[in-house]
């Protein structure tokens, strides 16, 4: 069975999903920050949707579920963004939050990595 942290980390990276503003204010806590891959600090603010899309090809592999406490889980993945020109690849964590009775995002950070051998 997938652990529903994962459904929710993959709604961040489909299409249909993550330009839903609604879903995204559902999700992202009201502190949340990032540290992007870029190196780029981001706040709830920057990241949710305004109405423009892109499509978003990705894939997250390795993705692990680690229950911290009884309200507060990481979530960590390595994800492989497929671009016209090149595909990215981060090792990437979430920090999730149940304190409020419903998941929420209440930190991530996307570190660049080279593509698996």
């Amino acid at each position: 069975m997938t652990h529903p942290l994962a459904t929710l980390e993959l709604t961040l990276w489909r299409t249909e999903t993550r330009y839903n503003r609604a879903l995204m204010e559902q999700t992202f806590a009201p502190d949340f920050r990032e540290f992007g891959r870029s190196g780029r600090r981001y706040t709830r603010e920057d990241l949710l949707p305004t109405g423009e899309t892109h499509a978003i090809d990705a894939t997250l592999h390795d993705l692990i579920v680690t229950e911290i406490g009884a309200d507060v889980a990481l979530v960590t993945y390595r994800s492989e963004l497929r671009r016209p020109t090149q595909t990215e690849w981060a090792n990437r964590s979430s920090l999730w939050d149940h304190s409020t009775g419903k998941w929420q995002l209440r930190f991530h950070q996307g570190t660049p990595c080279e593509a698996p051998a």
